[in-house]
């Protein structure tokens, strides 16, 4: 089997798309995914599974929506993958939380990208790399391709890549 991290996409943002993890913890191993695990509340499941990354993907944003009742999208990432995104982390001196990942399914560009200020974005692979030198909190830079994507920061990559990896 292979360790799989789902990232489920703007969930736990304020009042909407609120998904308790503790069920969709349930709702994975319903659906037959091996030691289905959670890490912190922004939507990381972690889990084991024959399947491929497109039938999982379909599998879970299906059951999410028939669960609570609202599309909610949802990336998946093999643990080799999210280990490779981590290695090439453009910026290793940077804190892992000013050093965003936005992952998405589609072929990665800064186009559209606006009010850029100290931030440095890179591209990667299905991916592009943010360094928020000052800080996220502030930064009014606007992201295009978030529209599709999630992003994760650098210490929760590593962390869910870790995990994924440990049951692979």
């Amino acid at each position: 089997m292979t360790g799989w991290v789902a990232l489920l996409r703007a969930v736990n943002l304020g009042p909407h798309n609120k998904v308790p993890m503790a069920e969709l913890k349930a709702l994975a191993e319903r659906l037959g995914l091996a030691h289905a695990q959670t890490y912190i509340a922004s939507g990381n499941l972690i889990f084991a599974s024959d399947k491929g990354e497109d039938e999982l993907r379909a599998l879970l944003e299906q059951a999410i929506e028939a669960e609570w009742g609202k599309p909610i999208g949802v990336l998946v990432r093999g643990a080799k993958e999210l280990a490779d995104v981590a290695a090439r982390n453009p910026w290793p001196d940077s804190p892992g939380n000013r050093v965003l990942v936005l992952f998405t399914d589609r072929e990665p560009s800064l186009e559209g990208v606006r009010h850029q200020a100290a931030e440095v974005l890179a591209l990667g692979q299905r991916e592009i790399f943010i360094d928020y030198a000052d800080g996220v909190g502030t930064s009014k830079l606007v992201v295009p391709a978030t529209k599709h994507g999630t992003a994760r920061n650098m210490n929760t990559v590593a962390k869910l890549a870790e995990l994924a990896g440990q049951i692979s």
